[in-house]
């Protein structure tokens, strides 16, 4: 028994799908007493995936810059996306494998390369696409990534 409870505190505490500690479920007023100069406003568009959306064009994640837009529903996070410079794109797939854990799955092919985590119905995606100058990561829950871009 004391040899399990050992071994388990020995494992690699992993957090939740977050940026800079704002992680999905979390409200308008986390975001803002995180990401201060956020512009948060309606969204443009009318979607069951969120109401509301607040931008960053200035964040620094895992050391590097990034701009980021979270996406709400009803004052909670359901998603969210990371910008930044597809040549960090390395450095961030390192970043993220220590602060997520090993990914889910990896694919690299002539149009581009994604890494994929996923927990408990929590999704993250990191991608750069052949010939963007920008990669993403992508975090989402529940059906938000189906949903976001369907006009309702």
């Amino acid at each position: 028994m004391l040899s399990t409870l050992i071994f388990l505190a020995a494992l690699p505490a992993h957090a939740a799908f977050d940026i800079n500690d704002v992680a999905l479920g979390a409200s308008e007023k986390d975001i803002k007493a995180k990401f201060p100069d956020a512009n948060c406003r309606p969204l443009e568009w009318p979607t069951r995936a969120a109401d509301r959306r607040c931008d960053d064009s200035r964040a620094k994640f895992g050391g590097m810059d990034a701009s980021v837009t979270f996406y709400l529903k009803r004052d909670a996070v359901e998603g969210f996306d990371v910008r930044f410079d597809k040549g960090q794109f390395e450095r961030m797939s390192r970043f993220l494998a220590e602060r997520y854990g090993k990914p889910a799955a990896e694919k690299t092919s002539a149009l581009g390369s994604t890494v994929e985590w996923k927990d408990k119905g929590e999704h993250a995606r990191l991608s750069a696409e052949q010939g963007r100058r920008r990669a993403s990561l992508l975090v989402w829950r529940g059906a938000f990534e189906d949903e976001i871009y369907k006009v309702r």
